[in-house]
């Protein structure tokens, strides 16, 4: 149990790096390093760290979220089998590992981005309710002001009547 629970300690301190880095990793996808190709699924991967992180999305095996670690882990080091500023060939030992990651996690990641889907989706429609309601809300506020004007409208002729006679 014990090391159950240093794996995990692991995995999130791990995780920490890879977030303080996320910057790093948009700008490398962004600058073309060879990655051009994995860009959606490992911008997936990178959220898929976050909700993992905070708590947000646990149903993932361990060894699927490793391996997503794993990969962002090289790819952000700086010190990899094949060094990055060499030309083209310092890109393709980063590109084979998030490929292999990629693979051997590709159904959580799907099932992950099934998931994510649907959460902004009720969000979307959440937010569509909010808007409903404060549409509804501000018709109503309207009818109200309406029906008060009409009162002191009504107020007002009554008085007007009153002063005549």
């Amino acid at each position: 149990m014990a090391d159950k629970e240093k794996d995990n300690k692991s995995l999130i301190d791990s995780i920490k790096v890879i977030l303080g880095k996320e910057d790093k990793l948009n700008e490398q996808l962004e600058n073309g390093r060879g990655l051009e190709r994995y860009t959606n699924d490992l911008l997936l991967l990178m959220s898929l760290v976050k909700d993992y992180y905070k708590g947000n999305y646990r149903d993932i095996p361990y060894k699927t979220i490793s391996a997503g670690v794993v990969g962002l882990l090289y790819v952000l080091n700086p010190i990899d089998i094949i060094p990055d500023f060499i030309p083209f060939i310092g890109q393709i030992d980063d590109a084979l590992v998030i490929k292999f990651c990629l693979r051997l996690m590709e159904k959580d990641l799907l099932k992950y981005k099934t998931w994510k889907d649907k959460q902004t989706a009720s969000k979307d429609e959440g937010s569509n309710k909010n808007d409903d309601s404060k549409s509804a809300d501000k018709k109503l506020e309207d009818k109200s002001k309406d029906t008060d004007k009409d009162k002191k409208d009504k107020d007002e002729k009554a008085k007007d009547k009153e002063d005549k006679k």
